[in-house]
């Protein structure tokens, strides 16, 4: 794949660029690993003032940069815009945080005493260099809930982004750049997947984070695992959506609409599977329907456009595929289904109905504004169809019942549950999923330690 601007509302190719060479990549590994050394003691004043420096820049060019990332991907200007806010939401969140998440802690007197010890405590302390591998779908956020916690940790960053997004990924290291962070502290890296391999076995690379497809998640895996190297991977979702009788049921449908087709229907974290019970399945489809029926399909650049183009030709294509297998196999198509004439890479929001686990549909992920909709006699039912895929990222509950609050939580198999409403990340909350959506965590007090060396320093009597 090239390394390239390429307008998915068009098709045009915007802007192109020569992939670094291994005299490059090595000069910069030399820079991160120097920077270290000496990033690794500032303090977390010295830290947190750059990135509320970063957070305030990151504002300004708000605007600026929503548009870039509306050319580059698709995503509608209004959604590009709120993405650049929580971006910089972040920031100011790991720099008031982060030294309270990663003081020390003092284990009970009376287990050191146990042990021996006239005192301990455990410390974290940084690891180094950190290679993120990161998706165009959300080409700031995905960076910056990595970027934020491990520059307040004292890592330093190395990022290879989509080749689709590379003016987003310049303007990452410049924005980190113009904050006052020392250039070796985050640094692009504009090569192609097949960099990755030789990158992270680096020995100046300590880390890996990766949040993508569960092929490039398992490459990552089986490099890291090779070297004994830690890493996070955030991959697929095929999140459920389960509506209950005792529901705010036409509440649950109208957001039910956003939770499908939020950044065009590309995100991990869209509700993905929609299982209703029989008892409110006519009510809930019709107005779930009605709503993804009513969606403005258009130029992302409009302000009153909901739903954009796809980012690529080819993910239009694999979308396509899965309707029409699905069709083919007996499935119901209640709206949309059907690609539109004219230029871009536009898919219509579609809902597809009376899906079997036989369908390749129900098995894989669709990246996407398709829904398929599915129907459950009762409470054990709808956990069983929720549980039924390979993924485990997030999932959605709608009920008033708190006993049937309490039987999600404890069943479904996923890393998190959103009970009367969609699922989002903030960073205050961990995020991260099970079964092949990956492990580890990212956001919260458990983000910021996943690249910590979590050390015990214990004093003799």
């Amino acid at each position: 794949m090239p390394i390239a601007t390429v307008n998915p509302a068009n098709g045009e190719t915007l802007r192109t660029y020569e992939a670094m060479d291994a005299e490059e990549i090595e000069r910069r590994l030399q820079l991160a690993e120097a920077t270290f050394r000496t990033y690794r003691t500032s303090s977390f004043a010295d830290r947190a003032r750059l990135l509320n420096r970063a957070a305030e820049l990151l504002d300004d060019a708000q605007q600026d940069i929503a548009k870039v990332m509306t050319t580059e991907m698709g995503k509608p200007v209004k959604q590009a815009r709120a993405e650049a806010a929580k971006c910089a939401k972040a920031m100011r969140w790991y720099a008031e945080h982060a030294e309270s998440l990663l003081a020390d802690e003092e284990p009970a007197a009376y287990d050191v005493k146990d042990s021996g010890a006239s005192r301990a405590l455990v410390r974290y302390r940084p690891l180094g260099p950190v290679l993120a591998v990161m998706p165009w779908n959300f080409p700031l956020w995905q960076v910056v809930r990595f970027a934020a916690p491990a520059l307040m940790a004292g890592n330093v960053g190395l990022l290879k982004h989509a080749s689709n997004v590379p003016q987003t990924a310049l303007f990452l290291e410049d924005l980190f750049h113009q904050a006052g962070f020392t250039q070796g502290c985050f640094q692009t890296l504009l090569v192609g997947s097949g960099a990755v391999d030789e990158i992270l076995r680096d020995d100046r690379v300590k880390a890996a984070t990766l949040t993508g497809s569960e092929p490039a998640g398992r490459a990552v895996a089986a490099t890291a695992g090779d070297m004994v190297k830690k890493t996070v991977l955030e991959l697929g979702g095929s999140d459920p959506y389960i509506v209950m009788p005792s529901a705010d049921v036409d509440r649950a449908a109208e957001i039910a609409v956003t939770a499908r087709v939020q950044n065009n229907g590309q995100s991990c974290i869209a509700a993905k599977r929609f299982i209703v019970h029989t008892d409110v399945y006519d009510r809930f489809a019709e107005r779930f329907v009605a709503g993804m029926k009513a969606l403005k399909v258009g130029d992302p650049l409009e302000e009153d456009t909901e739903v954009g183009p796809l980012a690529s030709e080819q993910g239009r294509t694999d979308l396509e595929e899965l309707v029409d297998d699905a069709r083919r196999s007996g499935a119901s198509v209640l709206c949309g289904g059907q690609r539109p004439e004219g230029p871009g890479w536009y898919y219509p929001p579609t809902v597809v109905a009376d899906v079997n686990r036989e369908m390749r549909i129900h098995r894989e992920e669709t990246f996407g504004p398709v829904a398929t909709l599915y129907r459950a006699a009762d409470l054990d039912e709808a956990v069983l169809i929720a549980n039924d895929s390979a993924f485990g990222l997030s999932s959605n509950v709608w009920t008033r019942d708190e006993a049937e609050v309490d039987r999600f939580v404890r069943d479904l198999e996923a890393g998190g549950v959103y009970v009367n409403g969609m699922t989002a990340s903030h960073p205050a909350f961990p995020f991260g999923g099970v079964k092949r959506s990956g492990y580890g965590r990212e956001l919260s007090g458990h983000g910021i330690r996943e690249f910590c060396n979590i050390t015990t320093v214990w004093h003799g009597a």
